[in-house]
């Protein structure tokens, strides 16, 4: 496993990456073109006690999008909360013509803002370095001006207005960012069918096990495993993809099982409850209704011939 770089303040992350000092202690953006690494600490996992924000074009590292490869000209944006770990596989060697953006913000720049805690809304800071969002040139641009109208607030002298005037400029920010992870979620077509094709047939495998009463039913942080995202990002990707949470396409998938067994095999209604890792035939049952209106053995006797 890599080592863990713990970078603490604003300060010691420009260090590290041969900047010069930053002009606010708490809050922090500059050009990605200036941004250098010493060789020794390639390589290295990382944890801020800050947030991060990048648009980067020109990348020199290896990106995935869920379990597919892309290579795009447009920027590749990543959010990274605090205390989150996270490590980058760089490709040897330098691009000349790198660009983007960095900012930083310490926690304690948004304190007794409402951003302050509104920020844990934006769900995308919990995706992994995998699900990186890529935004067109128009999008692009778009990030750039409220970029530029931070960089301007922070290289001013700093007034009793300044703190609001970032920080509502900061929420913009993020909020554009929101609105291009759902268009994204729309458009990378190929990409969300992989996802969903890999997750019914995670479904299927799982519910064709055995011991399924010691095992339970699947959870959206095992689907993530599978499936090589992180499961808030395959939760909202379901949510905008197919307007359904996780949870509904793994109680469908279950549904779908026990209707199967109901019609197609003379299992008890128990025995098919503990089949399909249910603790007590009752819960199977109220699961069953809920879903369908009528009991288990309501739907058998659809069947007479079974």
């Amino acid at each position: 496993m890599a080592e863990i770089k713990h970078i603490k303040t604003i300060s010691e992350f420009h260090r590290t990456r041969l900047l010069d000092p930053p002009e606010h202690p708490l809050i922090s953006v500059f050009d990605y073109a200036k941004v250098d690494m010493l060789p020794e600490l390639r390589g290295m996992s990382w944890m801020f006690d800050f947030y991060l924000i990048t648009l980067k074009k020109n990348f020199n590292a290896k990106i995935k999008y869920g379990q597919q490869a892309y290579d795009f000209d447009e920027g590749v944006m990543f959010f990274i909360a605090p205390g989150q770990v996270f490590s980058i596989d760089h490709n040897t060697g330098i691009p000349e013509d790198k660009s983007g953006w960095m900012l930083l913000v310490h926690p304690d720049f948004l304190w007794n803002t409402p951003l302050a805690k509104g920020i844990k809304r934006y769900e995308y800071f919990s995706y992994s370095i995998n699900e990186a969002l890529f935004v067109s040139g128009k999008e692009e641009q778009i990030l750039m001006n409220v970029v530029d109208n931070i960089r301007i607030e922070c290289h001013a002298n700093i007034d009793s207005y300044s703190q609001n005037i970032i920080i509502s400029q900061v929420e913009t920010l993020l909020n554009y960012s929101e609105r291009f992870y759902n268009r994204q979620f729309l458009t990378r077509e190929k990409a969300n069918h992989n996802i969903l094709e890999g997750l019914e047939r995670v479904l299927d495998q799982y519910f064709e096990q055995q011991d399924l009463i010691n095992k339970g039913l699947p959870t959206v942080t095992f689907l993530g495993q599978e499936l090589n995202i992180s499961p808030k990002y395959l939760s909202n990707l379901l949510r905008i993809v197919t307007g359904r949470s996780a949870q509904q396409h793994i109680h469908e998938k279950l549904l779908n099982k026990a209707k199967s067994q109901l019609g197609n095999t003379n299992l008890s209604v128990g025995e098919i409850a503990y089949a399909l890792g249910f603790e007590h035939p009752q819960s199977f049952s109220k699961f069953f209704k809920s879903k369908t209106q009528i009991s288990p053995l309501e739907f058998r006797s659809l069947f007479p011939a079974n």
